[in-house]
């Protein structure tokens, strides 16, 4: 059996093995969400408690016809691009049978306890996450779009990556909310508006991420900062300042970057460390992305 990332970035015992496994957030310090991606084929059994809610994504399509039994429940689906799988936590014994190898399946797990209103705000009835149910071969525009974003800062990572995750992640929960368990959408524009990032909060969160872009930013102490909720910051900051957290700390850490990289003695991979980046390797790619060179050309290029 393969060890599996939990939000916490510790390691646990996976239902699904160690084969096939794509990519991994085990190594990029996630809080409230953990996310493998997966190729599949044949069938995958277990018989442990599952502890957190868990969401499947078809991120490439298959065709494969996919039947689950998940505590007596069964469901069959043939599978596309789009095609999301839901179960809640707490199942304590299932099933998967798939007719045809499944190349890429997004496994996006969502532990209980961050359904929170410090998390999600006043406008969300969290109680609601107790009667999640079982949802097979379903489509949901909005929820595949947040697992298409995920999928894509976990095969290539970028500074702000986990702020990114954290914000799509508190997006998951509020949809799972509104829409899969029946929760009350009222008061979420009102809290909204009411609560916003007037010019002192402002003020205070961008100097809180100056002076700590070498540092652990994460949506909660941002939140905590500007004395919101974490859903409702990422909303209010963006209102604010006219880009999201993560666009704003990504470009701001790409500037620090190039500060650091001025200095001939300072190791790539200490800037890339510096800068929340898991490797020098992702640093190189993501670096290249946003200016066409990568650290080393630049820095050349500073000293020619």
């Amino acid at each position: 059996m393969a060890p599996q990332p939990t939000p916490s970035g510790e390691k646990t015992f996976s239902k699904y093995g160690a084969d096939g496994l794509l990519a991994s957030s085990a190594t990029r310090g996630w809080s409230n969400l953990a996310a493998e991606l997966r190729s599949h084929s044949g069938m995958v059994a277990w018989s442990r408690p599952q502890p957190d809610a868990e969401i499947c994504v078809d991120v490439r399509g298959s065709r494969s016809v996919i039947t689950r039994r998940l505590d007596g429940v069964t469901d069959s689906t043939v599978s596309e691009r789009g095609t999301i799988w839901l179960r809640p936590a707490g199942v304590q014994e299932g099933l998967i049978d798939m007719s045809e190898p499944v190349p890429a399946i997004l496994h996006l797990y969502l532990p209980s306890s961050q359904f929170s209103r410090e998390n999600l705000g006043e406008g969300f009835d969290t109680r609601a996450i107790r009667s999640l149910r079982h949802e097979g071969g379903f489509r949901d525009p909005l929820l595949a779009e947040i697992a298409y974003a995920i999928m894509s800062e976990l095969e290539h990572e970028t500074s702000a990556g986990r702020l990114l995750a954290e914000t799509l992640a508190l997006s998951l929960m509020a949809r799972l909310l509104q829409s899969h368990v029946g929760a009350s959408r009222s008061g979420l524009v009102t809290q909204a508006s009411r609560e916003g990032l007037d010019s002192r909060r402002r003020a205070r969160v961008l100097d809180y991420i100056e002076a700590n872009l070498e540092g652990d930013l994460t949506v909660a102490r941002l939140a905590s900062v500007a004395c919101l909720s974490e859903f409702y910051f990422a909303r209010a900051f963006k209102a604010a300042v006219g880009e999201s957290p993560h666009r704003h700390v990504s470009a701001r850490r790409l500037e620090r970057a190039k500060e650091l990289l001025s200095d001939a003695d300072r190791a790539l991979v200490d800037i890339a460390l510096a800068l929340r980046f898991s490797c020098q390797a992702n640093f190189t790619r993501a670096f290249r992305r946003a200016t066409g060179q990568t650290p080393a050309q630049y820095r050349r290029k500073l000293r020619a």
